[in-house]
C-alpha cells in the first residue's frame, strides 16, 4: 500500500500525518509519500534572464520547503518505523498531487483541513471540489 500525504506547511498537517501514521501501522507494507505542492503558474517569462530568475527562485523555494515542512515529516514517520519519502514539486495542488499519487501508485491521498490558509485555502474550494472529484484514488480529508 502506498499514501499520498498533502501537507501545507501549516499545524493541521499534523493531523493528516496521524491518520496516515495510523493506516500504515495498520498494514504489513505501506510506504508514506509526504507531498507539498508550491502554487506556480505556468505563464513563461520573455526574457532569458527573467527565466532564469525564476527557475532559480524556484529551486531556492523547493530547498525551504522541504527543510522546513516536508523533511521533518518524513523524518518523524521514519522514526515511527515507517516507510516514507518526500516529493516536492511546483503547480496546481490538485491537479499535481493526483498526479503525484497516480504516477506513484498510491491507494490514497490524505490531506488535512486547515482554517489557516495554505493548500486548504486553494483545495477547499474549486480546488477541493477538483481534488475529491476528479482523484484517481480516494481522498481522505481529515477535520
Amino acid at each position: 500500500m502506498k499514501l499520498v500525504i498533502g501537507l501545507d506547511g501549516h499545524q493541521s498537517g499534523e493531523k493528516a500525518l496521524a491518520f496516515a501514521k495510523n493506516l500504515a501501522t495498520q498494514s504489513d507494507d505501506c510506504e508514506l509519500l509526504v507531498v507539498y505542492v508550491i502554487e506556480w503558474s505556468p505563464f513563461t517569462f520573455q526574457t532569458a534572464e527573467e527565466n532564469a530568475q525564476r527557475h532559480k527562485r524556484r529551486e531556492e523555494e523547493i530547498a525551504i520547503a522541504m527543510e522546513r515542512v516536508v523533511e521533518p515529516a518524513v523524518a518523524s514517520l521514519k522514526e515511527a518505523g515507517l516507510s516514507a519519502r518526500a516529493i516536492v514539486r511546483h503547480g496546481d495542488v490538485a491537479d499535481t498531487i493526483d498526479n503525484i499519487a497516480h504516477s506513484e501508485g498510491a491507494s490514497q491521498i490524505i490531506v488535512a483541513r486547515s482554517s489557516a490558509g495554505g493548500l486548504t485555502s486553494r483545495l477547499f474550494g474549486s480546488s477541493t471540489a477538483n481534488l475529491v472529484m476528479h482523484a484517481r484514488v480516494p481522498v481522505t480529508v481529515v477535520v
